[in-house]
C-alpha cells in the first residue's frame, strides 16, 4: 500500500510539474524536480493525489513549509 501511495504521488508531481511547464513554456520537469518534491506532495498534499491542478494550488499554498529543493522547483515554475 504505501508503495502505491508513494507511485501515486510521485505520478501526481510530475503531472504537476508538467502543467506548470505548459503554463510557463519551459519544458517538462526534470527527474531531479520530480524528486525534489515528492516527500512535500506527500506530505502536505497527500488528500490532492491525482489532482495535477490541486495539487499545484497546495504545493503553492504550502510553499512556506515545502522543502528548500521543493520550493525553489514551486518557484521555478511561477508558483
Amino acid at each position: 500500500m504505501k508503495a502505491s501511495v508513494q507511485k501515486s504521488v510521485l505520478i501526481s508531481v510530475v503531472f504537476l510539474l508538467a502543467g506548470s511547464a505548459l503554463a510557463s513554456a519551459q519544458s517538462g520537469p526534470s527527474r531531479e524536480e520530480q524528486m525534489a518534491c515528492r516527500s512535500d506532495a506527500g506530505k502536505f498534499c497527500a488528500e490532492n493525489i491525482g489532482k495535477p491542478p490541486q495539487m499545484n494550488a497546495c504545493l503553492r499554498a504550502n510553499k512556506a513549509k515545502l522543502s528548500d529543493p521543493c520550493r525553489k522547483v514551486v518557484e521555478s515554475r511561477g508558483g
